[in-house]
């Protein structure tokens, strides 16, 4: 049962994060933890977007924006190691609202989907942005499509956007894999089901790419845009309660 269910969670999760601009780890989270364990959420989910966006960097090779992978990589560094270590030291509250808000925020900026850009985007940007997601991402699991809105108004759709990407979470991922080794958050199970949703994940991007050639550069937009306000909403959602205490 644990085994069809994360296989099916991550195929699923895969598909929709190809023609959307992500949201696989959004789908694959409540499911690795119904069945794992809120602890194992962050491990899991770390070693399954490797694989997965593995696979996607192999798909979209030719359409990586490179310029943007390089003003990336150090902030990205940084805050993942720092994400990784104060995610096995501390236990903090709250910010997963601030993300929220922010998501929708963009979402509305954007017209829902209607404007082509809500603000202007440089690519060094990505640097002190590379930091901040690669931080938020090493506390609490996954950042979600927190730099969505920097991608579009830098102008990147479809498949540049899914590449460059997958490019800029498999440096996070990796470097939070070995972070979570080095602080003891990691354990061979998590390891194996881990490997389980990686591998799993191939389907769904092979699916995903079909369905992503099929559709134009405006409704991927609108489909990113979409998939934006909605992580947003769900991330206050889920931390309601936090909402209720302040």
């Amino acid at each position: 049962m644990i085994i069809f269910g994360l296989v099916l969670a991550s195929i699923t999760g895969w598909f929709i994060s190809s023609v959307a601009g992500g949201g696989s780890p959004f789908i694959l989270m409540p499911v690795v933890g119904f069945f794992l364990g809120t602890a194992a959420i962050p491990p899991v989910i770390t070693t399954g977007m490797i694989f997965g966006n593995t696979q996607r960097i192999f798909i979209y090779w030719r359409e990586i924006d490179w310029g943007l992978v390089w003003w990336y990589l150090p902030g990205a560094i940084a805050g993942a190691c720092l994400g990784a270590f104060l995610f096995t030291h501390a236990h903090i509250e709250g910010l997963s609202i601030i993300l929220g808000l922010f998501l929708v925020l963009s979402a509305i900026a954007h017209g829902f989907g209607q404007n082509a850009r809500s603000f202007p985007v440089k690519a060094w940007y990505f640097l002190p942005a590379g930091f901040f997601y690669a931080l938020l991402s090493g506390l609490i699991g996954s950042s979600g499509p927190l730099l969505n809105p920097f991608y579009l108004n830098y102008g990147l759709v479809k498949e540049e956007l899914i590449a460059t990407k997958s490019a800029h979470v498999l440096v996070v991922h990796a470097i939070k894999i070995a972070a979570y080794a080095i602080f003891g958050a990691f354990t061979l199970p998590y390891l194996l089901y881990g490997l389980l949703i990686g591998i799993a994940a191939l389907p769904g991007n092979w699916l995903g790419q079909i369905a992503l050639d099929k559709i134009s550069e405006r409704r991927f937009r609108q489909l990113v845009v979409t998939f934006i306000l909605f992580s947003g909403i769900f991330m206050v959602w889920q931390q309601r309660q936090v909402l209720v205490i302040w």
